[in-house]
């Protein structure tokens, strides 16, 4: 099944006479991380509307969340890792290509075949935006300016989170989910802009590990199957490709994923916190409007107007978290992230089936956390993990926490169509204390970070 190779690995595009033009190319990547998230909120206002129009049950619908969410993972460590020999320039190219072919696609879908279809197209895509984007600013831009340069390209990725479900709304109530495809084309007008400014890094030969990529994606996928039908057979060969694949990583001289950063203790203790986080937030998101259309009534348009309160506080307090980080670390946006989201997750359970208006308000403090945490997660492992091991262990990181948003918003999925005869309210209410028990575990984990680093520093 593998072959080992003695050959040593390649090394990084040349970068040492490479001037980055910081300001503009932030300026101009951060619009086009907007429109890449705003592809994805758009769709989760948007899903009531889908699951009448096909006649789709909920764990159905959660499909077109959970399939972009998987490919999306797959696509962003691919991107991550193909940025070790090809050029950003290049790359960036290939995603908005297939990014570009995806709306296309999915402007003229009358089918759900076709729709899931341009969904996927669109995610193998739109991976290159945020893992090229942290490989940029962490190749590039010194670790004194790192965190606000982070903090600039999450904060407006949590503006189009914000945005999304207004413009969602509004498109799919007046115009039908089709025109949603029609936003997320524009970003091929950044094209020209970002290949000018662009650094013209020198490539190298690439030996990329496809069959790694094949069977940890085909594995992730089948036990994702599984949670959502209780397909015995999706389950054993999820297992399978995934033993596949840890074989393959620890035979193979340039595997997929680096098997030293699956056992640094403490880089993964940060993972599972940004596992936890993602399926929580994305199970939310995924949540929101089935509850505000089915609890409340509330129109796709209001659903919009009622989600953007929470994401655009967020996208506003992400340049002064940056800064923060910057003067005072990481540790306490880690912590304070942590305790936001465990906490907007309790309150969900406790009080969101009493008014959308409450729904509105318990989503800030999720939406600041999400925020919170995923900034800092993003500069606290570029500080831990060997340079030459960062660009990995970005990737596998992206492609664990969206392998989360997709078990959150399968599970949920799931968990509706379990609890379909008890009351609404109590559906959602029992998800949410769900929710919060995974993030329960998250905040344990980061104090076991802690741990881990005040020891390491104590003996070094």
């Amino acid at each position: 099944m593998t072959t080992t190779n003695t050959a040593k690995p390649q090394a990084a595009p040349h970068t040492d006479s490479i001037v980055l033009r910081e300001g503009l190319v932030l300026v101009f990547w951060s619009v086009a991380v907007m429109l890449i998230v705003m592809n994805t909120t758009m769709f989760n206002v948007a899903l009531p509307q889908i699951m009448k129009d096909f006649g789709l049950s909920s764990t159905t619908a959660s499909w077109i969340v959970t399939g972009y969410s998987i490919v999306f993972a797959l696509s962003s460590i691919t991107y991550s890792r193909l940025s070790d020999y090809l050029s950003v320039r290049r790359l960036f190219v290939i995603g908005i290509a297939c990014l570009g072919a995806g709306s296309l696609l999915g402007i003229f879908s009358h089918t759900f075949v076709m729709l899931l279809s341009a969904r996927l197209l669109q995610a193998a895509g739109a991976g290159s935006g945020v893992a090229l984007g942290v490989v940029l600013v962490t190749r590039y831009i010194p670790l004194s300016r790192r965190g606000r340069s982070m903090s600039a390209i999450i904060s407006t990725a949590t503006f189009g989170m914000g945005l999304g479900p207004v413009v969602g709304g509004v498109i799919t109530q007046y115009w039908g989910w089709n025109g949603l495809f029609i936003i997320t084309s524009l970003i091929i007008l950044l094209l020209p802009v970002l290949y000018k400014l662009l650094p013209k890094e020198a490539g190298n030969h690439v030996r990329f590990d496809f069959a790694g990529a094949l069977f940890i994606g085909i594995g992730v996928t089948g036990l994702l199957l599984f949670m959502t039908t209780g397909n015995l057979l999706a389950l054993g060969a999820g297992i399978l490709l995934l033993l596949a694949f840890w074989m393959r990583i620890k035979r193979n001289d340039q595997p997929f994923v680096q098997p030293e950063l699956l056992g640094n203790r403490s880089y993964m203790l940060l993972t599972f916190m940004g596992f936890a986080a993602f399926a929580a937030h994305f199970a939310t998101l995924f949540l929101m409007p089935l509850m505000l259309t089915r609890l409340f009534g509330q129109s796709s348009a209001m659903t919009g107007l009622l989600i953007f309160p929470g994401a655009i506080l967020s996208a506003f307090l992400s340049n002064p978290i940056g800064r923060m980080i910057d003067r005072y670390g990481n540790h306490y946006m880690l912590r304070a992230g942590s305790l936001l989201l465990l906490t907007g997750a309790v309150l969900f359970g406790w009080l969101s089936g009493t008014s959308p208006i409450g729904i509105l308000f318990i989503y800030i403090p999720m939406s600041i956390g999400v925020t919170m945490l995923t900034t800092s997660l993003s500069n606290e492992m570029s500080r831990i993990l060997p340079k030459e091991q960062i660009g990995a262990g970005m990737g596998l990181s992206q492609l664990i926490q969206f392998v989360g948003g997709a078990f959150g918003v399968a599970m949920s999925g799931k968990s509706i169509a379990w609890q379909k005869s008890l009351p609404p309210a109590d559906v959602y209410a029992n998800i949410f204390w769900g929710i919060a028990g995974i993030l329960l575990l998250a905040v344990i984990s980061y104090y076991v970070y802690r741990t881990r680093q005040t020891a390491i520093v104590q003996t070094t």
